[in-house]
């Protein structure tokens, strides 16, 4: 048990290289891109709408396709089912996604510069829970607003879940879900962080 203690902090304390400290550094550039790139896209087409309905998830904002124009049309339809609108105002988490962007980025650029294995550990922890914790917040806001649906509205459906990464059918619309350029520069993070933790695993401090 004490060899296996002396081993852990032995790990804990392994200085890293120059190629770990370059990919920390690039990492942080990836979280930084990410803030300005869409992280999800939702499109749905239907008969009447052949050419399809966008809309586009920032870690800011919503941003819907053809000028805008698109959210207001997914709005209406949502009123005919008793969905609630979309609202920026409601998605009370953009008023501080970037700010945790930056300090993960600032966190990267920390670790980078006291170039030990310990701090790489604990933002590759921290990371992870925030993207458990996002995900999981992600899909229980597409769960609401499947499931709180009015009894008042115009048409009546099923209460349903749209689909969180792929495609379904919900009445005459097909529905995808999938991750953009900022949601795959997120997904890249961890994996420089893990290459970082490689490069240095044979140092010694």
């Amino acid at each position: 048990m004490h060899d296996l203690f002396r081993r852990e902090i032995h790990f804990l304390r392994r200085p890293l290289n120059l190629a770990s400290r370059v990919l920390l550094v690039v990492a942080a550039g990836v979280m930084v891109a990410a803030v300005f790139l869409p992280l999800w896209k939702i499109h749905l087409v239907a008969p009447q709408y052949r050419e399809g309905l966008q809309l586009q998830i920032y870690s800011y904002k919503l941003v819907g396709g053809n000028g805008g124009q698109d959210l207001a049309e997914i709005n209406m339809l949502n009123h005919y089912i008793g969905m609630k609108p979309l609202q920026q105002a409601d998605f009370v988490e953009m008023t501080w996604l970037p700010f945790v962007f930056g300090v993960f980025v600032i966190l990267a650029l920390r670790a980078a510069v006291i170039g030990r294995m310990v701090t790489l550990i604990d933002l590759l922890v921290m990371f992870l829970y925030f993207g458990a914790f996002s995900m999981g917040n992600f899909y229980y806001r597409l769960y609401s607003y499947g499931h709180n649906l009015d009894p008042r509205a115009p048409m009546t459906i099923e209460p349903f879940t749209p689909i969180l990464i792929g495609s379904q059918k919900i009445a005459n619309f097909v529905q995808t879900s999938l991750p953009q350029s900022g949601g795959l520069l997120l997904a890249l993070f961890p994996l420089f962080i893990g290459a970082a933790m490689w490069c240095s695993r044979r140092e010694e401090p």
